[in-house]
């Protein structure tokens, strides 16, 4: 039986980002996205999205506080 990690209740979204988006979300910050936070390329999600070294990554978690908590990754490895 195989399970979809992304089902489980733990596990926030994660979304791959396109070029378009990547270009929207970090055209008016004063940092690089290449030095975002890193997650592995070995991680489970990252493996079951079919993410790939470079891919930027929108992670969606649900908050007590904010109702909804977005951060983002670069993949590595």
């Amino acid at each position: 039986m195989k399970i979809d990690i992304q089902e489980h209740m733990l596990v926030p979204k994660h979304e791959i980002m396109t070029e378009d988006e990547i270009a929207d979300e970090f055209s008016d910050v004063e940092y690089d996205f290449k030095d975002l936070p890193k997650i592995k390329s070995e991680d489970p999600v990252v493996k079951a999205i079919n993410a790939k070294s470079g891919d930027v990554l929108r992670i969606t978690r649900k908050s007590q506080t904010a109702g909804e908590f977005v951060t983002y990754r670069i993949v590595e490895g």
